[in-house]
């Protein structure tokens, strides 16, 4: 295959991906994850059942696929926004806010954290997003100036931001502000970090 074969492969290959992304998240933002098919994916997409899952194994793959691009934007986001910040409270709040405030729905937020925790071993958005999450994790830790109980910090402060997510969804503590809660469980982990 020449160069330009090649080139002209590569590219029609990035659009496929591009329709399918595009036509998972329209779906799964409309209808949620658990009323759409992989079939209607593939029919909106453009692409046959067989080309789908040549770029994602099975729904779960593909909704890992959309909500990973959502988180990496949010890590982004936040890694922007805490460079602007001087003190540790506030940098660890910017880093992590965009992900609670830019997630859809809390029903969206659990089953992007089930397929996480307990999709199929070896999946690559799986390993993809668990790769995020520990990217999120490390720019905690460093925000709070490296080391053990940084990085230990830093799961705490990741948890906390996971609950939250679902919160809405699980009906525990109603009338809750997540984000309000957010700011105060951070300003809390990490002041006791500090004061270690």
């Amino acid at each position: 295959m020449d160069d330009e074969a090649a080139g002209r492969r590569a590219q029609n290959m990035r659009e496929k991906r591009n329709r399918i992304m595009r036509a998972a998240a329209e779906l799964f933002s409309e209808r949620g994850f658990e009323g759409v098919t992989t079939q209607e994916i593939s029919e909106r997409a453009d692409v046959a059942a067989g080309t789908l899952f040549r770029y994602a194994a099975s729904k779960g793959e593909l909704f890992l696929m959309v909500h990973n691009e959502e988180l990496r934007a949010a890590i982004e986001i936040g890694a922007a926004a805490a460079a602007d910040q001087a003190d540790p409270d506030s940098a660890v709040l910017a880093q992590i806010e965009p992900v609670l405030v830019r997630a859809h729905d809390s029903r969206s937020a659990a089953v992007y954290q089930r397929e996480l925790l307990f999709g199929p071993p070896g999946e690559r958005y799986r390993a993809e997003g668990l790769e995020l999450v520990g990217e999120l994790q490390r720019r905690i830790a460093e925000l709070l100036g490296g080391g053990t109980e940084a990085v230990r910090a830093a799961r705490t402060v990741f948890a906390v931001l996971n609950l939250l997510l679902v919160q809405p969804w699980t009906g525990v503590h109603p009338g809750t502000d997540p984000v309000e809660e957010l700011r105060a469980q951070v300003a809390q982990v990490v002041r006791g970090f500090r004061a270690r």
